[in-house]
């Protein structure tokens, strides 16, 4: 019989500077469906942080000064060198994330678009002249406005899209000619290790993109480095919020979580809304900040909306991110899976409905629905980050508004409804960064503003709003007497 030979695992180095060092401490990367190591990698140490921000700083000198036009072409290289290789994304997405496989080619073509779109934004970065002869003291003068790259930015990104919202940090910053290092989470590093291959093979300066893992301690002195003239963090309300207090006089982008609620009106489509419902509550097992949490029903549509949703929650599949069938694959961690079925048994016992799911098997949680649940239960007022949806009935239309509203998080809600006074009623009193009327608050298209307000964060990102977070405005006067 012969010998079976098992492929040895890769290790891979870190990008600093134009190069591939292979130095510091070993992690093992892990899939979260079997635990499987797939790689191990090297975590750069507190000389590595202090080498790229001075290559970051070294490389802006080159980066501020390159003309539109190569900017745009690095961008369109690195959308060329996505595309050829990506199954090779596609596959690293749904091992290291543990992601659907139909989710992560869904993410490798965003990741696509954004590098695209920023090419686009590069070329469109118009200035602005302003008259000031307004007085009889300043006749004679006019004004121009243009736009200027910041500086260095760090970029600290999280597990739960590992190439797409690193796009949104790398693609911006290359379009304004800003430098850059970026910190990946540790779960899911190997997205951006390839990304910085593209990156590398695109032609960029070197040290104008540096990509390495590191230790909290670490990262923490690219955030108070006063070279470091933006960090963009996405992530937890609890981490972006140490980062801004540590940050000093540097400006901070935090894009961080939420707990997302719906209403669905009575003159709404249930069917359709029930549809964009599951898949806003449990596409990739509900990690994301925009995942559907809250939904909340007018009370003479709830029975027949309930009755829709859960059909379509029963039938979706779980298990090997894998399998082309699945539908909602394993949470990051076993103790992310653990804490989330916690929190469902605890809203049980304190008087809660479990309508469906809910049974955990390692890091695999059961889509669950719960009704009968108070808004002071974690499964509403914190963020969840599971396949957990609450589903409520309301009589009255502001006080569904007052009940979304009834969050520390404002990041993104949906409604449903065909009343367009209702839905400019919910415009003006939601506190939220955006409203996705006719849809679940987890539509996103990358060239939108996205961000929140409250505990949900701080700017916003999308290609255009992005590269004005990473340009400062400076004026010049012009005196013609």
């Amino acid at each position: 019989m012969a010998e079976m030979t098992i492929a040895p695992v890769a290790t891979h180095g870190f990008y600093l500077d134009g190069k591939w060092l292979e130095e510091g401490e070993i992690v093992e990367v892990r899939a979260p469906y079997d635990g499987q190591v797939l790689a191990r990698v090297f975590q750069g140490r507190a000389q590595h942080a202090e080498a790229a921000i001075a290559a970051s700083v070294k490389a802006f000198g080159t980066t501020r000064r390159l003309p539109a036009f190569e900017r745009q072409r690095v961008l369109r290289r690195i959308a060329d060198g996505i595309q050829s290789r990506k199954d090779e994304f596609v596959r690293t997405l749904a091992q290291e994330a543990g992601k659907p496989i139909k989710s992560a080619r869904s993410e490798v073509d965003r990741a696509i678009f954004t590098f695209n779109i920023a090419a686009e934004e590069t070329v469109r970065g118009y200035g602005e002249y302003l008259p000031l002869d307004w007085q009889q003291s300043t006749a004679g003068r006019w004004g121009i406005v243009k736009r200027f790259p910041l500086g260095p930015i760090v970029g600290i990104t999280p597990f739960n899209f590992p190439l797409n919202l690193v796009a949104h940090k790398v693609a911006p910053a290359i379009a304004a000619g800003c430098s850059m290092v970026l910190k990946p989470a540790p779960q899911t590093p190997l997205s951006s290790l390839l990304l910085a291959e593209v990156i590398q093979q695109a032609g960029w300066p070197d040290g104008g993109f540096n990509a390495l893992l590191l230790s909290n301690e670490d990262s923490a002195l690219l955030v108070r480095d006063d070279r470091i003239k933006l960090v963009s963090f996405t992530g937890s309300a609890a981490v972006g919020w140490a980062i801004k207090s540590n940050a000093g006089k540097k400006r901070v982008l935090l894009e961080l979580g939420g707990n997302s609620g719906v209403i669905v009106h009575s003159d709404a489509d249930l069917a359709y809304a029930a549809d964009r419902c599951i898949m806003g509550g449990f596409s990739y097992a509900g990690q994301a900040c925009i995942s559907v949490q809250r939904i909340l029903v007018e009370h003479s549509v709830y029975g027949r909306f309930t009755e829709h949703f859960l059909a379509g929650v029963r039938n979706l599949k779980l298990g090997d991110p894998l399998d082309e069938s699945m539908d909602v694959g394993p949470l990051i961690r076993e103790s992310d899976a653990i804490r989330a079925a916690d929190w469902v048994q605890e809203a049980v016992r304190a008087g809660a409905r479990l309508l469906c799911g809910g049974k955990r098997k390692g890091s695999l949680l059961e889509p669950a629905v719960l009704t009968g649940t108070k808004p002071d239960m974690k499964v509403n007022c914190q963020e969840i980050f599971a396949p957990v949806v609450t589903v409520e009935p309301y009589n009255d239309f502001a006080a569904a508004l007052r009940e979304i509203n009834n969050s520390a998080y404002g990041l993104q809600a949906g409604l449903f409804t065909r009343d367009a006074k209702l839905i400019f009623q919910a415009y003006d009193e939601l506190e939220v960064g955006g409203l996705i009327a006719g849809d679940v608050p987890t539509f996103r298209i990358d060239h939108m503003p996205y961000g929140g307000v409250k505990d949900s964060g701080l700017g916003r990102e999308g290609l255009r709003y992005a590269i004005e977070e990473m340009t400062e405005p400076k004026l010049l006067v012009m005196n013609l007497r």
